[in-house]
């Protein structure tokens, strides 16, 4: 199977490193700001969120691979003041100042544009890029990866 990813995608890897286990009052409020966004993007098609996943790397680092339909769509909700993206970022950006270090934060984006992604799932329930779009036989897309990242 393959991704039934129409066109280009933005792929936003977002996450927190917790740097001082004991400074729950620092990391507490950003590891419960996450599944609010979530269930609020999920809730909503139109912000432009395709879907997403969880992902734990170790004991410290906890991260969400989130796929959009377009970069536009990600920086407004962004930027959307009605949303709990706003002020989740405000009260971070307040914590982290007098926290010291004890909680990390990163995030990355790919804008991806279409014929530019390739996907294969052999044995597998849908994930990644195919649980976010759906998944259609490899032949619909080509037979091989080279033929399916030139598909557009």
């Amino acid at each position: 199977m393959t991704a039934d990813a129409q066109g280009g995608v933005v792929v936003f890897h977002i996450g927190m490193r917790i740097n001082n286990f004991r400074a729950v009052r620092s990391w507490w409020p950003v590891f419960r700001a996450m599944p609010r966004m979530l269930k609020e993007l999920s809730r909503d098609r139109e912000t432009g969120m395709l879907g997403y996943r969880l992902l734990l790397g170790g004991t410290r680092l906890m991260y969400v691979v989130q796929y959009w339909e377009s970069q536009e769509k990600l920086l407004a909700y962004a930027a959307a003041s009605d949303k709990e993206h706003r002020p989740a970022w405000a009260a971070f950006n307040r914590r982290i100042r007098e926290g010291k270090g004890k909680v990390g934060f990163w995030h990355e984006t790919f804008v991806v544009p279409a014929g530019a992604h390739e996907a294969v799932y052999v044995n597998m329930p849908e994930f990644g890029l195919g649980a976010a779009t759906g998944v259609i036989p490899v032949g619909r897309r080509g037979e091989r990866a080279a033929d399916r990242l030139r598909a557009a």
